[in-house]
């Protein structure tokens, strides 16, 4: 399996590198993108980043990957997309996504995200996406929804800082696209 960069009309999605240390520092750190993140705290030094850089740079085949989102027209790094707990033999995966506040509401992450959709199904023969979304996280249920993912009625607890979090479960049924 090779994962390669891929195009949008408005964006280049970028395998993320050791150059994007600076970028990963800055989303990771920021709280407002953290806010419904309950898997990690956000990044106090920038060798967070690099720890984050290594997972996804881990030799293939592995069960996680991650884009950087660049606007094509200024080449602004604006989030990052991809996919986590690949299980090669289920041909399912989970979907993660996180975009700097600035960039909410022009539809760049629902462009990113069909973008890899396509790339799940065609290249990884993925047939199920699973969303795991905490339910006061509006926008990124709305984003789910619009791309076709249906709650599953699965509910997931998230345990973070001795507290525990409910998740929904949201899937896309990646055969019938």
């Amino acid at each position: 399996m090779f994962f390669s960069d891929l195009n949008t009309d408005r964006l280049l999605l970028k395998n993320i590198s050791g150059e994007d240390r600076d970028f990963v520092f800055s989303q990771f750190s920021d709280r407002v993108v953290n806010r419904y993140l309950f898997d990690a705290e956000p990044l106090s030094t920038i060798e967070g980043a690099d720890k984050i850089i290594n997972m996804f740079l881990q030799t293939e085949p592995r069960t996680h990957h991650r884009w950087v989102l660049i606007r094509k027209t200024d080449k602004v790094k604006m989030g990052t997309c991809g996919f986590h707990c690949w299980d090669i033999n289920k041909n399912v995966c989970d979907v993660g996504y996180d975009l700097k506040e600035e960039y909410w509401g022009n539809g760049y992450m629902q462009e990113a995200l069909n973008a890899i959709i396509i790339f799940a199904k065609s290249n990884m023969k993925i047939k199920e996406i699973n969303a795991c979304i905490y339910p006061e996280n509006m926008k990124s249920v709305a984003i789910a929804e619009r791309l076709g993912f249906e709650f599953s009625g699965k509910k997931k607890i998230e345990h973070f800082q001795d507290s525990e979090y409910l998740h929904h479960i949201y899937t896309l049924d990646c055969t019938t696209l």
